[in-house]
């Protein structure tokens, strides 16, 4: 006999429309769905769904923005027992091609603007069955409102068990080809309730949510905001004065930004006009959030909790919570500033050496954890999962050190790290370095082929508006911080740096565009 309840998000869904039914689960522009019509609605699609072949633990794929219509159709396969494998709909059609061959769905969801690109791909997709598209129809693809409305009020025979696969995210590919990572019900639960815990949503929170719905971000904080029975209010796109503005339309009082998403709104010239007093929490993620950038920004959102979310698509490991935010404390209270902060509740961590040897403190090395609430592993990629899951351990492949009282600093990526003339230099302190500069906006740090060194280090980097600084200046600048070897060789100046869907700066086309021999 189990010493818990074995429940699964189905569980969830019918307990939030029990007891928040009328309360606002999704907002998006001017149209909100509650609770109870988001089971009710779930329960439907769920039901066309298995009419239309799809069976428990088949895949089922999306294509989309954020929406309520995404929001609609992760429901319902959260609650039928079905595997959700959302597309980045930023990649190129090739690459959504290989995503959608690789998780081979039964039935595929897709908005209209993509239409184009499906038909494009659609021979190479042997496993789909059924196309549906979410705002509109082809002479190919059913439209969604008819769709769902040949399905059974009271659902389809079938529902989640705690133990089944829950959905598929994919990763953004910083270090390769995306993999599938599998989230079952009962470890994506969990996390989820610790996130709840975390960043303290309440009822009648509503939480913006900005980063797209098909990786792990955006769509565990909404799920994480509907545990309290609370809304995400959901924008399909990043825009400084959009978010500002509903700030001020829906009193938002949750925020999940970038780093880089945080600075767009502080540089925005109606922020100093804006009535930001409804934010309460601003969580911040993908990154560590450079110190000059969190302390304007603790500044400006006056009285508001910071909340530093760190992890992976297969993991979420470490939390600097609201009371470590303290700029006016003392100098350690400073530094902790650029930590990501303490291992989450119900996970092990350790920094490990080349062969596995556990690192002193302020040793550099790579995160390995544990964790009950974590992914079981790559879809259809055994040998990575083997790599990656080591006795227990997930291999992060992120590098960090802890310091006397238990704070992560973050120090690089593992294939991030340069070595220049046999020393090991890591991007992340070059990059804070450069980015206390007055004239420094953003910087992302590469290593290039040098034919003496092996590699030396480069810096790419954009000007704020109206500021100039010449490449001697910034290396100058550079040298009165960190050790001579570590200084930029070279600095590049553009007019933006390319990033992920997700705000990380993409260091695999930097590499291309200047690491080339």
């Amino acid at each position: 006999m189990r010493d818990y309840l074995p429940l699964s998000f189905a569980d969830d869904l019918e307990q939030r429309a029990r007891f928040y039914g009328n309360d606002p689960a999704y907002i998006q522009d001017d149209r909100r769905i509650s609770h109870g019509q988001l089971l009710a609605s779930a329960l439907k699609i769920g039901s066309a769904l298995h009419q239309a072949g799809v069976r428990h633990q088949d895949r089922v794929g999306i294509l989309s923005m954020n929406s309520i219509e995404f929001g609609e159709i992760m429901a319902a396969t959260q609650w039928a027992g079905f595997i959700l494998a959302p597309v980045n709909f930023r990649l190129a059609p090739a690459e959504i091609a290989s995503i959608i061959n690789d998780s081979k769905p039964k039935l595929f969801f897709f908005e209209s603007q993509y239409q184009a690109v499906i038909e494009q791909i659609r021979h190479q997709l042997p496993s789909i069955e059924t196309y549906v598209c979410i705002d509109g129809a082809t002479d190919w693809a059913v439209s969604l409102a008819s769709f769902a409305a040949n399905g059974d009020p009271a659902g389809p025979p079938t529902k989640a068990r705690e133990e089944d696969i829950c959905c598929l995210i994919y990763t953004s590919g910083t270090t390769g080809k995306p993999k599938g990572v599998i989230w079952g019900h009962r470890e994506y639960r969990q996390l989820i309730q610790v996130d709840t815990w975390l960043c303290d949503m309440q009822q009648p929170d509503t939480t913006l949510i900005v980063m797209p719905m098909f990786h792990l971000g955006g769509m565990v904080i909404s799920l994480s905001q509907h545990v309290r029975g609370g809304a995400a209010y959901l924008q399909r796109q990043f825009e400084p004065l959009d978010v500002l503005k509903a700030i001020e339309k829906e009193k938002l009082s949750i925020l999940l930004l970038a780093p880089t998403m945080v600075q767009m709104v502080l540089d925005h010239p109606y922020v100093a006009e804006a009535d930001l007093s409804s934010v309460r929490t601003i969580i911040y993620s993908a990154a560590p959030m450079p110190v000059p950038v969190l302390k304007r920004a603790i500044e400006v959102f006056d009285g508001c909790g910071f909340v530093n979310l760190f992890g992976q698509s297969e993991v979420c490991m470490f939390c600097l919570s609201t009371e470590h935010h303290r700029p006016d404390g003392d100098e350690r209270d400073r530094k902790r500033l650029g930590s990501v902060g303490k291992p989450y509740p119900n996970l092990l961590a350790r920094i490990v050496d080349e062969d596995g040897n556990e690192c002193a403190t302020g040793e550099p090395g790579e995160i390995v954890v544990q964790s009950s609430a974590m992914f079981r592993g790559y879809w259809n990629n055994h040998p990575t999962t083997l790599e990656t899951l080591r006795d227990g351990w997930c291999h992060t492949g992120d590098m960090g050190k802890f310091d006397d009282d238990g704070f992560l600093y973050l120090v690089d990526r593992k294939k991030d790290m340069i070595i220049t003339g046999g020393e090991n230099v890591y991007s992340r302190e070059v990059e804070e370095a450069l980015l206390q500069h007055p004239a420094v906006s953003e910087c992302a740090v590469i290593g290039i082929p040098d034919p003496k060194w092996g590699e030396s280090v480069c810096a790419v980097i954009t000007l704020k508006v109206g500021h100039s600084a010449s490449e001697a200046d910034l290396i100058e600048h550079s040298r009165n911080l960190i050790a001579s070897y570590k200084k930029p060789k070279k600095v590049i100046a553009v007019e933006a740096l390319p990033k992920l869907v997700t705000g990380k700066v993409n260091k695999i086309e930097l590499r291309n565009l200047y690491a080339r021999p």
